[in-house]
C-alpha cells in the first residue's frame, strides 16, 4: 500500500512538474516578430517613394521615377535610370521587451545628394502591408513632423 501512494505521489509531482513547464515567449529570436515581418517585406522587391512630406512641404516629386531596393546586408540602393544613389539601411528596436510596431525605428542614410539626404533619419513606423510602409518623423528641434511612404512596384 504505501508503494502504491508513493508512486501516486510520485506520480503527480511527475505530471504538475511538465504541465507548470511552457515555452519561451520572451524569445527575441522569433522568426515572427514585426522586425523581422518588416526587414522581409521590404528586402523583397523594389520600392518607390509615394508620399515625403517635409515639414508641411510636398516634396515627393523630388523622387519621382527612383526605385529603391534594400538589400539584405542593409545597402540601400536608389536608381532612377541614369542616376543611382547609394546608403544605408536597418530596422532597430526602441524597446526590446516589447514587440510593437510602434517602437520600431526605420533608419535610413544617405550621404549625398541634397535630395537623399532629406530622407536621412530614425523613422518611426506606422503602418506596414506587404505592399506600403508609412512612416513619419517628428523634429525635436523645429517641431515638423515628416512623412515618407514606400509601395512595393
Amino acid at each position: 500500500m504505501k508503494t502504491s501512494i508513493l508512486k501516486t505521489v510520485l506520480s503527480l509531482v511527475l505530471v504538475f512538474t511538465i504541465s507548470s513547464c511552457s515555452s519561451d515567449d520572451d524569445n527575441t529570436n522569433d522568426s515572427n516578430s514585426n522586425q523581422d515581418i518588416v526587414e522581409n517585406t521590404v528586402e523583397s522587391g523594389t520600392w518607390r517613394i509615394t508620399k515625403f512630406i517635409d515639414s508641411g512641404d510636398d516634396e515627393t516629386s523630388d523622387y519621382n521615377g527612383y526605385t529603391f531596393t534594400f538589400n539584405s546586408d542593409n545597402t540601400l540602393v536608389a536608381v532612377n535610370g541614369t542616376n543611382t544613389h547609394n546608403g544605408t539601411w536597418s530596422i532597430t528596436d526602441s524597446n526590446s521587451g516589447d514587440d510593437s510596431l510602434d517602437d520600431l525605428h526605420f533608419n535610413i542614410f544617405f550621404a549625398s545628394p541634397a535630395d537623399f539626404e532629406e530622407l536621412t533619419d530614425d523613422w518611426d513606423m506606422l503602418s506596414r502591408t506587404d505592399t506600403k510602409i508609412e512612416l513619419v518623423d517628428i523634429s525635436d528641434g523645429n517641431g515638423g513632423t515628416d512623412y515618407l511612404t514606400f509601395e512595393k512596384n
